[in-house]
């Protein structure tokens, strides 16, 4: 993750070098939104931190959040898709009843302007649903506020490290199933 975090910005960049007048802002807002991201996290792990580099990782991870709006149509999640796919499914089957008993009475251009208009009108409803439940408000996007004002507390964090467990999780309890029968396996 860190050698991705090096280069992503590179790689961002240049997948546009030339773009139109439409999507170069939004181009522009989600280059803006990754360098942010990188630029602290590049910055996170140095041994010492002074005041300075404090505000300067806060002013990133406060650009990141004023741009992360840009890449919310991305980030829709199972239950999210599920659940609008279930407020879609109701209003669908409704209309068609509804159609097919009205089918005597209008031609086939007006059943055509009306499922137009029905099929409109759903897909506007999801598209809120969506945009509604969209967010980055998960708990590692909010430890990333309080880095500055820990490091103030108690010194850097460079010697607080997440890999480290990970690889004593995956040493004393993966492998050790691996290598079980899979029957109580946590004895």
């Amino acid at each position: 993750m860190r050698d991705l975090s090096r280069s992503i910005s590179a790689v961002l960049a240049s997948t546009l070098p030339n773009p139109d007048s439409s999507p170069y802002q939004d181009f522009k807002s989600a280059l803006k939104c990754i360098s942010a991201l990188v630029d602290f996290t590049l910055m996170a792990p140095y041994r010492s931190h002074t005041p300075d580099t404090l505000s300067y990782m806060e002013s990133y991870l406060q650009t990141f959040h004023w741009t992360k709006v840009i890449f919310l149509e991305f980030r829709t999640l199972k239950a999210t898709r599920a659940q609008a796919n279930g407020q879609d499914r109701e209003p669908r089957k409704l209309m068609a009843d509804q159609r097919a008993m009205e089918v005597r009475h209008r031609t086939v251009a007006h059943r055509r302007r009306l499922a137009d208009q029905d099929r409109v009108e759903r897909s506007d409803r999801r598209a809120d649903l969506i945009r509604r439940e969209n967010h980055f408000n998960s708990m590692k996007m909010h430890y990333l506020t309080h880095f500055a004002s820990h490091v103030r507390r108690f010194g850097s964090i460079s010697m607080y490290s997440t890999e480290i467990g990970e690889l004593a999780h995956k040493d004393q309890i993966k492998d050790g199933y691996r290598r079980s029968n899979k029957n109580e396996a946590s004895r």
